[in-house]
């Protein structure tokens, strides 16, 4: 294919080729901490395809993307559009490992391709349509006063206050805007993970209230997008304009951009006061429910983040070989790939009747008193002070730095990381606990509210129809609250799981009225 002497194909084969030299000289956790995950060719044309049927069939094109890379989405603008009606186009790199290479690449196009930050980019809002794959730099790699500047730069562009916990994709979809002109259209590839999470609500405020929300398109989480990255994608597109009064936005599903395998026409009305939009559209808006939920009956704790697992975590095994204290630990379940069973029962003093017996170092005893009482285990406290372990994150604020988070054993605990492929097609898993167990963070642990606890007192197989009832909930309900990342991996958090409706558990238990109790809810 060639345009005013241009070979596209050309070039876009000499990019792909150069797209894969430049990554292999680059550490994979590199890439990874900046977020540089290049955009699929064949998803880079089928985008711009879509972005051809929203534009005037008669515009010409004025082209950007803030995030360039090595150029994928300008190739496709090239194959799609064709340099006839492209009036101009202009791209942002700030890494030169990509930068310096696209520009050479593309010198005899009209892409004005600059090395810098566009963050720091004086805006000029010349552009009908902008087309970027973000950075997806995670909030923890950003330093505190870049994140500061980042938040006042987008809330002058966009009015949009973002959260400390944006990743720095969310703040260059706000600052774009200052970039686009009226009626502009914008196709963002994002991590849907702004669907679900706190830090989203003020993207999704702005989607709904700033500009003209026009659809969003997941991809199914089993289908990863980017061979290199384990993330859960979306396709976002807007146009530069205030929503007219009573506008619906499009939500699709599966299958690619242009043929989805499912859609649905939500109002905006209606996403105004949800909380999680990876629902659709596979769900219908909810109805304004009195139905019972999980938090009526339970106060729900992550599990212990113990700060090394492998650490203060050890098998009975272990513990006699290395002849240390069994009064300075406690039972703990295992991991759940190492749980095959979903009923835990106990022996005389606790402990799981597991082929695999786990226990938590947790002595209650200054460092003095274990080392004139249980030498052997100073000798494994000092073990891991030599390799730093007291200097990490979670130790060193602790004392003393071996000491653990208070989680009781807990009658029923939730798997907080599931699948939606399993072959019972259940992610979660509940479990019957009737032992002294407690749990690491990859469980939920579930405490009756004193009213369920009352009435668990007076009926001891009560419990028992509880945990049957929990493990009736359809995976939708649970799916629904949750959130999910690339690979169709799916997460449940204490907060979410409070929230899924449990009808069946109303007719069960009578709730106190809704005044009477507290129900706390707590994330680590």
């Amino acid at each position: 294919m060639k345009h005013n002497g241009i070979d596209i194909d050309d070039l876009e084969s000499r990019r792909i080729t150069l797209q894969r030299e430049l990554d292999a000289q680059k550490a994979a956790e590199e890439r990874n901490r900046l977020g540089q995950f290049s955009t699929p060719p064949n998803l880079a044309e089928e985008i711009l395809t879509y972005a051809k049927m929203l534009l005037p069939a008669d515009s010409k094109v004025r082209f950007l993307d803030p995030a360039i890379g090595t150029g994928a989405f300008y190739s496709a603008l090239l194959r799609v559009f064709g340099q006839s009606r492209i009036a101009g186009a202009a791209g942002y790199e700030i890494d030169p490992h990509y930068a310096k290479p696209a520009i050479e690449l593309w010198k005899h196009s009209r892409l004005a391709l600059e090395l810098a930050d566009f963050t720091r980019a004086a805006p000029s809002s010349d552009f009908n349509l902008v087309i970027c794959n973000p950075p997806y730099v995670r909030h923890h790699h950003v330093p505190s006063e870049e994140k500061s500047r980042l938040q006042l730069r987008t809330l002058r562009a966009s009015g949009s206050r973002l959260s400390g916990l944006a990743g720095l994709y969310c703040h260059f979809i706000g600052l774009s805007q200052a970039w686009m002109a009226k009626n502009a259209i914008a196709g963002w590839l994002i991590p849907s993970e702004f669907m679900d999470v706190n830090y989203g609500r003020a993207v999704k405020q702005y989607l709904l209230q700033q500009v003209t929300l026009l659809e969003i398109h997941r991809f199914n989480p089993n289908d990863v997008q980017f061979s290199d990255a384990l993330v859960s994608s979306a396709v976002v597109w807007f146009r530069n304009a205030l929503p007219p009064d009573n506008h619906s936005v499009k939500f699709s599903f599966g299958g690619t951009l242009l043929q989805p395998k499912s859609s649905k026409i939500i109002p905006s009305e209606a996403l105004m006061h949800e909380a999680k939009w990876t629902r659709f559209p596979g769900n219908d808006v909810r109805q304004k429910s009195t139905a019972p939920i999980v938090a009526d009956f339970f106060r729900i704790k992550r599990g212990i983040a113990t700060g090394s697992n492998e650490s203060f975590i050890l098998s009975a095994d272990e513990l006699a070989k290395r002849e240390l204290p069994v009064e300075c630990f406690k039972p703990i379940l295992p991991s759940p790939r190492h749980l095959p069973c979903n009923e835990i029962t106990a022996d005389k003093k606790g402990n799981p009747l597991l082929e695999r017996r786990m226990f938590l170092l947790d002595p209650n005893l200054s460092e003095g008193e274990i080392k004139s009482r249980f030498p052997n285990l100073w000798s494994y406290l000092e073990e891991l002070k030599a390799k730093g372990l007291d200097k990490r994150y979670l130790c060193r604020h602790r004392s003393p730095w071996y000491s653990q988070e208070n989680r009781p054993p807990a009658p029923i605990v939730c798997t907080y990381l599931g699948r939606s492929d399993k072959k019972d097609g259940r992610p979660f898993r509940f479990i019957l606990n009737h032992s002294a167990a407690t749990v690491a963070n990859v469980y939920l642990a579930m405490y009756p509210t004193p009213s369920l606890e009352r009435a668990a007192s007076a009926n001891p197989d009560l419990m028992r129809q509880i945990w049957k009832i929990l493990n009736r909930i359809h995976p939708d309900e649970l799916l629904g609250e949750g959130r999910v990342y690339g690979g169709g991996l799916h997460k449940l958090e204490p907060r979410e799981l409070a929230q899924v409706p449990i009808r069946e558990l109303g007719d069960l238990v009578t709730l106190p009225p809704k005044q009477a109790e507290l129900f706390a809810v707590g994330e680590v």
